[in-house]
């Protein structure tokens, strides 16, 4: 190569005199922060269609799914794919119209804790249990279901109040009760500093219901927080008088 081939290096080079920086430039500036999302296919055109579409995302959801979520993950209205979602919760009972035609599957499409999740049929809960547990016992204890009960009417609830409706030390229970996620702290007493508890959205998917509201009406048989106070303090102050005052 002679001099006058050789090329200056202090030169400007375009960009577009390198080859491939084209299309590297547009690939660049494609993948920057306002490029267009990619497009959502017509679900319609699917095989199975919307039917079809749905199952795929409920499938690998792993909690229940609000119906606003999923039309906008099809790209449909709500009321078109709520419609939809009650097809499919029918075809898998084996009805049509209201009336069975075929067996039902061993899952169903229920409605729960605020969305929409594919579960095992409650007829086949011992043959999934034995598989699951591997002859572990995941039932709750006498305690726990009693402990359960009196959070989730009374929630937010310390575990001081829950000890004065049951009697007795309530600590370990709630620590079951939060590690398998039915219950778990929601804030502090203003009063008193306590951690204040509450049930989950697991407990109402558990339960199979999208609000508290739907829990059978018990409420008026336990005591208010004002009495379960009154009753913490009456079992402390035997304590708080034993206990030496240092001057």
């Amino acid at each position: 190569m002679t001099d006058e081939q050789r090329p200056d290096p202090d030169a400007e080079t375009s960009v577009t005199d390198v080859p491939g920086a084209e299309a590297e430039g547009a690939h660049a500036e494609g993948a920057g922060p306002d490029a267009p999302e990619p497009e959502v296919p017509d679900v319609h055109a699917l095989p199975g269609g919307v039917h079809a579409a749905l199952e795929a995302v409920l499938m690998v959801v792993d909690e229940p799914v609000p119906v606003d979520r999923l039309a906008s993950v099809v790209a449909l209205p709500v009321a078109e794919v709520e419609e939809v979602l009650h097809e499919l919760a029918a075809a898998y009972r084996g009805e049509v119209d209201g009336e069975v035609v075929a067996p039902p599957r061993g899952f169903e499409l229920r409605e729960a804790g605020g969305g929409w999740r594919i579960y095992s049929a409650p007829a086949f809960a011992d043959v999934v249990g034995r598989f699951v547990l591997e002859g572990q016992t995941a039932r709750l204890t006498q305690a726990a279901l009693e402990t359960l009960a009196v959070v989730a009417y009374r929630q937010p609830v310390t575990r001081g109040q829950v000890s004065a409706v049951r009697g007795v030390n309530v600590d370990g229970v709630v620590r079951t009760l939060t590690s398998r996620g039915l219950v778990a702290e929601v804030g502090t007493d203003p009063s008193t500093g306590a951690v204040l508890y509450g049930t989950t959205g697991y407990f109402l998917e558990r339960m199979g219901f999208s609000s508290l509201d739907e829990l059978p009406p018990l409420a008026p048989h336990l005591p208010d927080l004002d009495t379960l106070d009154d009753a913490i303090e009456t079992a402390l102050r035997p304590a708080r008088e034993s206990t030496p005052q240092q001057g």
